[in-house]
């Protein structure tokens, strides 16, 4: 027998039935309304929460909901299922959350075919949890965070309690991961779209003023105060103004603005709403990566259901103020996050920076005064019209106010999404949220900032995370990727990986970036490729490119065009101010001593080690290695390739490199 059971999302539907006005936004009628019906719609009912962010799909999500509704459907089980973002914590995908009536909503994680059986027999079955699956108790919606834990539940922490998510302060984040995104309802029922109402009822002056006096700097990576930007626009008298939002997230490792677009995407819809309206423009560009199939899906989905009851198109909650949103895919193209690129792209031509002035503010889209902000300044666009300048200026320091988001990825045992107050020190992240390196390895530097920032060393741990202080230390904010790296890290590796990655996304306008990074990569490869002759033998050719490295870098950053490749040497300038022993011991030891550069790796067989068994000689691609059975062996420098085979396969580790 099929069991059918009701959906959150058809029960509560009848609230929109009717385009929604600003007093009732303000009134909280819309927010109550939506509250009690989920209420009414989950009462007695077990709801069961799939991740199904791209890291949950990445790691078998769609499995885990196609065998939960196969289970619905069998009426082994009845409850209803909803799909959430990415809660941040991307380590333990799939992660599956269950709200049983009466009990707070508890998370499993990791959650692979089986374990989702041994969670369905247990808890769902018979009501038995299984603890050793447990993540831990995640906030509920929409009761909210004030819930009592079973007694029996003694020793299972709370999420804000995990060292994970301690140190972290959740405002652009807050939804993400708990509320679905596909609801309107349920984020009207967290109170979503009150601030838009609130701003719409305010002078525009006042809205600028407001966000001015928060202290919001653009997240994207300059740190432009928002507020003043939106002021130039304001200021200028035009037919018509446009807001955008750069969604072009093109920094490897970085899944900041993917997120929250995936998890949330009518945060983001409102906060541009609220700009939109205090600049004065009547439509909106969300330019987004045609790479983001799933977020685009969210936002064409969100936008449709605010077109809908009235938050977007003519007559916005009946306020006499228009604004809608159109979506804009972009090919990919990394200069296109640069502000004048981007407008390029979105009227249809090639992503091109241009001179400025004249500035966006000015003449931005088709000529008309734009403001550009990222997706993580618009997501706080919403509380700090809500809850007030103060409120958000009273986080953060001095002048880098309320949070920040970051992608952490690379050496570090818990990688993930976080979002921490400004101001919180580079260590904090790594080691108490991050929890340090894995298998107890060595911090050896943080790649902050994207391909346009800058490595920073053990020495900078205990940098304050804000604008001036990592200028100062020789890297960026920049959207918010961060990268562990361990003491097995060569530096100047590092260093020609992101300059390969800048080179290839310069769009070659500009002789300096076009000209000038295709010789900084060479420079670079000649430092890493083997040597002639004999270690310490450096041809005149290699002398000349490390004495033109540093002038090059700063040749490229004082006359490139645009902020492409004004910052490109970012990441060698910070590695020559912090490794340069590395760079060293590659120019004139000929030596990589992290032992990643393998045209200056030497493999030499230990006589005295060597049993003459002949298995190193049996997998050399190359037939390097001589010698008899049962007699000492001999690598042939001339024919090694430094694959390093030999050295994996040796069971008597008498292979050594160096």
């Amino acid at each position: 027998m099929t069991t059918q059971t009701p959906t959150a999302a058809s029960t509560t539907s009848s609230l929109l039935s009717h385009p929604l006005t600003i007093p009732e936004l303000l009134s909280g009628r819309p927010r109550a309304e939506a509250a009690a019906a989920l209420r009414a719609a989950l009462d007695g009912k077990t709801v069961v929460y799939v991740g199904l962010g791209t890291c949950g799909l990445a790691s078998g999500g769609m499995d885990i909901w196609n065998r939960l509704e196969a289970m619905n459907q069998s009426g082994r089980i009845a409850v209803i299922l909803k799909k959430t973002g990415c809660i941040g914590y991307c380590q333990n995908e799939v992660m599956v959350d269950i709200k049983k009536p009466g009990r707070p909503r508890v998370s499993f994680g990791n959650v692979t075919p089986e374990r989702l059986e041994t969670i369905v027999a247990s808890y769902l079955e018979k009501d038995e949890l299984p603890r050793d699956l447990v993540l831990g108790i995640s906030e509920s919606y929409p009761e909210g965070p004030d819930f009592a834990i079973p007694a029996e539940w003694s020793g299972i922490p709370r999420f804000k309690d995990l060292p994970f998510f301690r140190k972290q302060l959740r405002i652009v984040l807050r939804n993400c991961g708990n509320l679905d995104p596909d609801s309107l309802e349920e984020y009207l029922a967290a109170g979503g779209y009150q601030a838009l109402a609130k701003a719409l009822r305010m002078p525009r002056a006042q809205v600028i003023a407001e966000v001015t006096a928060s202290g919001l700097r653009g997240r994207g990576g300059g740190g432009f105060p928002t507020g003043r930007k939106w002021e130039f626009a304001f200021r200028q008298e035009s037919d018509q103004k446009y807001i955008v939002m750069n969604a072009d997230e093109g920094d490897p490792g970085a899944f900041m603005d993917r997120s929250v677009l995936e998890g949330d995407p009518h945060r983001v819809i409102e906060g541009m709403a609220i700009g939109g309206y205090a600049i004065g423009a009547t439509k909106g560009y969300i330019y987004v990566r045609a790479e983001y199939p799933l977020a685009i899906e969210k936002l064409t989905r969100a936008i449709d259901q605010c077109r809908r009851v009235g938050l977007l198109g003519k007559n916005i909650l009946d306020s006499g103020v228009d604004f809608d949103l159109t979506l804009k895919m972009g090919a990919g193209a990394f200069v296109c996050g640069e502000e004048t690129a981007l407008i390029a792209s979105i009227e249809g031509k090639r992503g091109m920076p241009r001179p400025r002035p004249p500035f966006p503010a000015v003449a931005g889209v088709f000529g008309k005064p734009t403001v550009i902000n990222n997706v993580e300044t618009f997501a706080n666009v919403p509380d700090i019209l809500w809850k007030g300048a103060r409120w958000f200026s009273s986080i953060g320091t001095e002048k880098s106010k309320g949070t920040k988001v970051f992608a952490l990825t690379g050496k570090v045992n818990l990688s993930g999404l976080i979002e921490v107050p400004m101001g919180i020190s580079l260590r904090e992240i790594i080691y108490d949220i991050g929890g340090g390196i894995p298998q107890g390895g060595q911090f050896k530097a943080a790649q902050i900032g994207g391909p346009s920032g800058g490595c920073l060393p053990a020495s900078c741990l205990d940098t304050p995370i804000d604008y001036d202080s990592l200028i100062n230390a020789g890297a960026m904010m920049g959207s918010g990727g961060l990268v562990v790296m361990d003491d097995k890290t060569c530096m100047v590796d590092v260093a020609r990986y992101f300059i390969n990655f800048t080179r290839a996304e310069s769009c070659g306008k500009c002789i300096p970036c076009r000209e000038g990074i295709a010789r900084l990569q060479e420079m670079l490869d000649t430092i890493v490729q083997a040597p002639e002759s004999e270690k310490g033998n450096m041809t005149l050719e290699r002398f000349k490119s490390v004495i033109d490295l540093r002038h090059t870098c700063e040749l490229i950053r004082d006359t490139a065009a645009c902020g492409l490749g004004q910052t490109a040497p970012n990441p060698i300038l910070s590695t020559l101010r912090y490794f340069k022993e590395e760079y060293e011991a590659h120019i004139y030891d000929r030596h990589c001593p992290a032992g990643k550069c393998k045209s200056l790796l030497t493999f030499r067989i230990e006589p005295e080690a060597c049993k003459g068994c002949g298995i190193c000689k049996k997998k050399c691609p190359n037939a390097a290695i001589v010698g008899e059975i049962k007699h000492s062996h001999y690598i042939v420098k001339d024919k090694c390739i430094r694959c390093g085979v030999c050295a994996e396969v040796c069971p008597f580790k008498a292979i050594h490199v160096s």
